[in-house]
């Protein structure tokens, strides 16, 4: 069976992935645990890694039961075919999201343009061109994914 990448309404990843799950469809929806601060208080609350995304394992004869769930708009394609994710991408977001520790990144002297391959954090062994860098942050596109990754650093 091949992953395959739905995109859903804002906001609606855990949502979708809860409905998913009890219609015996397997699924998953990385999610990373970040601080929220307002005026009063901060809490840490578990954000969708991938704004919109959640990615289900079915077969393709399969595909469309998953539009019976509210939230869920599409599937997302790649090259006018529905984007399939290999089961190692899977197991690579998987432990990277489980690993204790934490890694501080570092990179110099990139520039537009230059295909990196990341070593650590979420997207570890993952194959990225740099499309941005300035002083607060790096923007790389993972093709491989279908996404754009935006890395802030102090």
């Amino acid at each position: 069976m091949n992953w395959y990448v739905l995109y859903t309404k804002p906001k609606w990843e855990k949502k979708v992935a809860e409905k998913l799950t009890q219609m015996g469809i397997e699924c998953y929806c990385p999610l990373i645990t970040q601080i929220k601060e307002w005026s009063d208080r901060k809490k840490k609350v578990e954000m969708p890694l991938f704004n919109s995304y959640v990615f289900v394992q079915l077969e393709n004869s399969d595909r469309n039961s998953v539009f019976q769930i509210a939230g869920v708009v599409r599937y997302l394609f790649w090259l006018g075919k529905p984007a399939i994710v290999r089961d190692e991408e899977i197991s690579n977001i998987k432990s990277s999201l489980n690993a204790s520790n934490i890694v501080d990144v570092s990179v110099t002297k990139i520039q537009v343009g230059d295909r990196i391959k990341l070593e650590t954090g979420a997207f570890s062994n993952q194959n990225a061109i740099v499309q941005e860098v300035s002083k607060t942050h790096y923007i790389l596109v993972l093709e491989s994914l279908g996404c754009v990754l935006k890395i802030k650093y102090k």
